[in-house]
């Protein structure tokens, strides 16, 4: 019996594994090289929009309370929901900033990327195929 226990385990590990493999920065094709997760954060944070390639960065960002959106400010801005709605909501009130488009879902926020050629975003790298590069993996 707990033989057939371990081997639910390691199957449910493996299926959930392949399932989810963590956030990853993507941007188009075209834009070439990769960014730090400074540059990434600088991007997100309105202060660069500037892309390895040169060209100004539209920056995609998926809906607030987002699974994915979580992990991805936890790892590469550091800030919460709370923090990052705080931020814009200054930079918005003062004029210093807009904050990043948002998007419904991860399919969007790749059909978006792969059908602009300066946009960047972020989803699930089990997502990644060849109409995106990875640009960052935190």
């Amino acid at each position: 019996m707990k033989m057939l226990l371990r081997l639910c385990f390691l199957i449910g590990a493996t299926i959930a594994s392949s399932v989810y493999a963590g956030v990853v920065l993507v941007g188009h094709p075209g834009i070439g090289g990769t960014l730090t997760a400074e540059q990434a954060a600088a991007l997100y944070l309105g202060k660069s929009n500037k892309l390895p390639n040169g060209n100004s960065a539209v920056i995609l960002e998926l809906q607030s309370g987002s699974p994915l959106r979580v992990e991805f400010h936890d790892k590469v801005t550091t800030k919460t929901e709370a923090q990052l709605q705080s931020y814009w909501s200054r930079l918005v009130f003062t004029g210093k900033g807009t904050p990043p488009t948002q998007l419904k879902d991860e399919d969007q926020m790749k059909y978006a990327i792969a059908s602009s050629p300066n946009a960047v975003g972020y989803i699930d790298e089990s997502k990644v195929d060849a109409s995106v590069i990875v640009l960052l993996k935190p």
